[in-house]
């Protein structure tokens, strides 16, 4: 990594806390803390905040008076873009995946971060799963070349903020948390993954701090080899257009078996450990992303509480919006 990070926006409110989690320390017999990520910056808070204070300050360097992303209908991202754009003068465009097996309309009662994408008057546009699959690069493009022929400077950040220019939101989180972690370095540092921007972010730090420290990321769609070729991909291009300093397997890991019964999807069982982690840590977690972590990480412990060492740090990424979209299975 350079020894000057790329042009950041102060967006976020740093640094976020760390506590410790005594319950399931004294349970497994480890030292486990949690970085609340989920606070660095209210409505607009969670870890693409981080990213975004680095793709937003491009934007606005290049002039762009509009910015363009994608996600899910429920995505955490895209609400905080929309909510970023707007101050900055940009409009925010967000291209929507709807759920499986309904139409490309949005819902007559929006909730949850899709209510506020639309309070933050975002142009919001959405397409089926299938062609948000194939081809959400290709229609960010499109909107951004019809952007352009009107004269507009529009500016494309991909999904999740998940580029090298991203990461470094990520990577420059390292000597952040080392600075507020007593007695030294962590032996694993642990997190959702779901475009692979905040592992491989994390990967990215490790390696320029040089510390014995692993970034485990948990898959919460797709599989390790999926999230492998792009936090690979991430950090070539980090280390080749930034000069960061290289990473690679020693430093990360990703860890599969907990997406459940798909993204943004989730279980009875699911619920119900949600529920207890908020009622026994007081950490509130969301469906899609951080619980299905968390299932990862105590998991992990119940079947080996070595297998991550004795320190871990278990980031957390916000997403707490998203609950009301789940309000129906979580007042049950």
């Amino acid at each position: 990594m350079p020894h000057r990070l790329p042009a950041r926006l102060p967006l976020a409110h740093l640094p976020t806390p760390l506590h410790r989690l005594p319950r399931l320390s004294e349970r497994f017999g480890v030292d486990l803390w949690v970085k609340r990520d989920d606070l660095t910056n209210g409505h607009t808070g969670g870890n693409k905040l981080r990213k975004l204070e680095f793709l937003l300050a491009e934007a606005v360097a290049l002039g762009a008076t509009h910015v363009i992303t994608c996600g899910g209908i429920q995505s955490n991202h895209a609400r905080a873009t929309a909510l970023a754009a707007h101050p900055l003068n940009m409009t925010p465009i967000l291209v929507l995946r709807t759920p499986n097996g309904q139409t490309s309309d949005l819902p007559a009662d929006p909730t949850g971060n899709l209510l506020l994408n639309v309070i933050a008057g975002a142009d919001i546009r959405t397409i089926d799963p299938t062609t948000y699959r194939e081809r959400r690069g290709a229609v960010m493009t499109e909107i951004a070349e019809r952007l352009r022929a009107d004269g507009a400077r529009p500016y494309i950040v991909p999904e999740g903020g998940s580029n090298a220019l991203g990461a470094f939101g990520y990577a420059s989180v390292i000597p952040e948390l080392l600075a507020g972690l007593p007695d030294g370095p962590p032996d694993t540092i642990i997190a959702a993954t779901g475009s692979g921007g905040t592992l491989a972010g994390l990967a990215l730090g490790i390696a320029r701090a040089g510390v014995a420290t692993r970034a485990v990321g948990v898959a919460v769609c797709d599989d390790a080899p999926y999230f492998e070729d792009i936090v690979r991909a991430i950090i070539a291009e980090a280390v080749e257009r930034h000069g960061a300093t290289p990473a690679d397997a020693r430093h990360y890991e990703v860890m599969e078996g907990f997406q459940g019964v798909g993204y943004a999807l989730t279980t009875p069982d699911e619920i119900a450990f949600l529920k207890e982690t908020a009622r026994e840590d007081g950490l509130v977690l969301d469906p899609v992303y951080t619980n299905k972590a968390f299932i990862g990480l105590v998991r992990t412990l119940e079947r080996d509480p070595s297998r991550l060492g004795k320190r871990i740090v278990f980031i957390h990424t916000g997403g707490i919006y998203g609950l009301f979209a789940h309000s129906a299975a979580l007042s049950a």
